[in-house]
C-alpha cells in the first residue's frame, strides 16, 4: 500500500504538481499557523459585524430574494442549517473521489485565506474528511455555476454536520456513522458559515481540473501515435521543418513541430519516403497539419490552465469580509460567477474534440489503401475475407461526431434563476463536467488510431521506425498482439485505449514536452 503524503497546504499557493498529486492519491493535510490566525481574526470580525446589530447579508440576513429579511440572533445557528438542507437537492451519480477531494481541499484553501468569517472548526472538519478519506456522496448534476456551486456543495457541507451518505474504502454509509468510526465531531454551523461553505466555484473547477489534466495527457499520447501514423502511411518530414514555424510564431505549433520531428528522427521508414518514386506532392491535411492544429490546441489547454490555478488559489464566496478605518465591514459582490471557469472548461472541450477529430482523420488514411503509402486496404491482409480495421474506424467517426455536439460553449447557455435575482449564470459545473465523456470519447479514437498506426508500422517490418517509436509500439505490443486476421476486437480497442489514459506511452518522453505548459 503506497503511504499516504503529509502536505502543507499554504492559501495561494496550490500550483498544478500539487493539485495533481491531491487529484491523483489521498494525502493528508495540515495548514501553517499563519493561516489558522487569518480564519480566527476573519471570524472575529464577523462576530463584531453581528454585535453591531445592523444588517450583513448572509450573516444575519435571508440569502437571494429574501435578503432583505432580517433574522434575529438567537436563529442564526437555524438559518445556517436551513440554508444548507434546502439546497441539497443535487441529483445524478455521485461525484468520484479524487474530484470531491479536490473539492475540499480548494475549499480549505479558500477558507483559510481569512476573508470568509469562519471558525477554525469549519476548516478542521473539513481537513478531518480529507485526512480520514471520508468522501462526502456528492451528486454530479444541479449546479448552474452561480452562486457559486450550491447544490453539490451543500451536500459536501451536510456530512460536515453528520448529515447525508458519505463513502469510505468505496462504501456508502451514513455521514454519522463514518465520522463516529473515526472520531470525528458533526459540526453546527454559526453565522456566516453555510453560506461561506456553498457559495463558491471549487466543483466547477475541480472538473474542469479533471478535463485539464485529461486534455494534457491526451494531447501529449496522441504527439506520439500521430508520428507513428506519419510513419506508418511513410509521411513526409518537411512539414515539421522548424524555420515554418519560426515565421508564424505560435508557442503551441512551434512546440507540436518540434516534437515530431524528434519522434520521427533515425526513422528509415521515413526515410524510404525520400528514397522511393512516390507520387505525392503533399501528405493530407491529418498528417502535415497537425504542429498547426494540435499546437493551437496546445495554446489553449494552456490559456484555460492559467484561469484555472488562478482560480483554485481565489476566494469565491459572498459576502467577504474586510477590515476597514473603521472596522470589519461584509462587503457583497459576485466572485461566486464562475464564467472564468466556464470559459476555461468550453476552450478544453475544442482541444478534446480536436484532438479526437484529427486523429479519427488519420486513422480513415490509414485503412485508406489510395492515401496510405502502400499498407493493404484496412490494415489486414487478404481484405475481403477479413474486414480488418473497417468497423474500427467507424466506431471513432461515431464518437468524434458525438464530441461535436457535446463541444457546444456551455456558457453561452445562461437561465436565470431565484425568481431573476441570479439572472445570469455561467453553466461552468456542467460546462466542465462534460470534459470527461469526452475525453473518453478522445482516447478511445487515439486507441483505435495507436492501433492502426502499430499495425502500419508492422507491415513496414523490413524497415525500422524511430527509436522512440519503437518504445510506444513495444508498448502496445505488449498488449496487443499484430492483427493477422479479423478477431474480436473490442477488447483490443479497450487496451489501448487504457495506454492512452494511462500516459503509458509518454512516460519515457518527459523531457520532450518540458516546456509545452507555461503554467506549471
Amino acid at each position: 500500500m503506497t503511504a499516504i503524503k503529509t502536505l502543507t497546504l499554504h492559501p495561494r499557493q496550490l500550483s498544478f504538481e500539487l493539485l495533481r498529486d491531491i487529484y491523483n492519491h489521498p494525502v493528508h493535510l495540515t495548514l501553517p499557523a499563519s493561516a489558522y490566525q487569518a480564519i480566527d481574526a476573519s471570524h472575529d470580525d464577523v462576530r463584531t459585524i453581528i454585535a453591531r446589530d445592523k444588517s450583513a447579508y448572509g450573516i444575519n440576513t435571508g440569502f437571494g430574494l429574501l435578503a432583505k429579511t432580517r433574522i434575529s440572533d438567537d436563529q442564526l445557528e437555524l438559518l445556517q442549517r436551513n440554508l444548507i438542507i434546502s439546497h441539497s437537492v443535487g441529483t445524478g451519480e455521485a461525484l468520484p473521489d479524487n474530484v470531491v477531494r479536490l473539492i475540499m481541499v480548494m475549499k480549505v484553501a479558500s477558507l483559510a485565506q481569512g476573508v470568509s468569517g469562519v471558525r477554525r472548526v469549519v476548516v478542521d472538519s473539513l481537513l478531518g474528511l480529507i485526512n480520514h478519506q471520508i468522501t462526502p456522496n456528492i451528486p454530479a448534476k444541479g449546479s448552474v455555476g452561480a452562486s457559486g456551486d450550491l447544490a453539490p456543495l451543500s451536500h459536501m457541507t451536510l456530512a460536515m454536520m453528520g448529515e447525508g451518505d458519505v463513502y469510505v474504502d468505496g462504501k456508502k454509509m451514513p455521514a454519522a456513522e463514518a465520522l463516529t468510526q473515526h472520531g470525528l465531531e458533526p459540526i453546527t454551523l454559526a453565522a456566516k458559515e453555510g453560506l461561506a461553505l456553498i457559495n463558491g466555484t471549487q466543483v466547477s473547477t475541480a472538473l474542469a481540473l479533471r478535463g485539464y489534466f485529461l486534455a494534457r495527457d491526451l494531447l501529449e499520447t496522441a504527439t506520439i501515435v500521430g508520428s507513428m501514423s506519419i510513419d506508418a502511411a511513410k509521411g513526409s518530414d518537411a512539414p515539421f521543418d522548424a524555420r515554418i514555424h519560426e515565421v508564424r510564431g505560435h508557442h503551441g505549433q512551434i512546440e507540436i513541430a518540434k516534437a515530431h520531428r524528434q519522434l520521427i528522427k533515425g526513422s528509415a521508414i521515413r526515410a524510404s519516403h525520400n528514397d522511393e518514386q512516390d507520387d505525392r506532392v503533399q501528405d493530407p491535411y491529418c498528417l502535415r497539419c497537425q504542429p498547426q492544429v494540435m499546437g493551437a490546441c496546445l495554446d489553449i489547454i494552456n490559456q484555460a490552465g492559467k484561469t484555472l490555478l488562478i482560480e483554485s488559489n481565489a476566494v469565491t464566496d459572498n459576502p467577504l469580509i474586510f477590515n476597514n478605518e473603521d472596522g470589519p465591514v461584509a462587503i457583497s459582490g459576485g466572485n461566486f460567477h464562475a464564467e472564468p471557469v466556464a470559459f476555461a472548461a468550453d476552450m478544453l472541450a475544442l482541444a478534446i474534440a480536436e484532438i479526437g477529430s484529427m486523429s479519427e482523420r488519420r486513422v480513415a488514411l490509414l485503412i485508406d489503401a489510395t492515401l496510405s503509402g502502400g499498407l493493404p486496404p484496412f490494415l489486414v491482409e487478404n481484405a475481403g475475407v477479413n474486414s480488418g480495421f473497417m468497423i474500427a474506424h467507424v466506431t471513432a467517426a461515431a464518437l468524434a461526431s458525438e464530441n461535436k455536439s457535446i463541444a457546444h460553449p456551455g456558457s453561452v447557455d445562461s437561465i436565470p434563476t431565484s425568481a431573476n435575482q441570479e439572472d445570469h449564470v455561467s453553466m461552468a459545473t456542467y460546462s466542465a463536467r462534460r470534459l470527461y465523456e469526452m475525453a473518453q470519447n478522445t482516447a478511445t479514437i487515439v486507441g483505435i488510431e495507436l492501433l492502426a498506426a502499430g499495425q502500419g508500422i508492422d507491415f513496414h517490418r523490413n524497415l525500422a521506425t524511430s527509436e522512440a517509436l519503437q518504445a510506444a509500439h513495444q508498448k502496445l505490443r505488449e498488449q496487443v498482439t499484430f492483427y493477422d486476421k479479423d478477431r474480436y476486437l473490442a477488447p483490443d480497442i479497450e487496451a489501448a485505449k487504457q495506454l492512452v489514459l494511462d500516459g503509458a506511452l509518454t512516460k519515457h518522453w518527459q523531457a520532450l514536452r518540458s516546456d509545452w505548459y507555461e503554467s506549471k
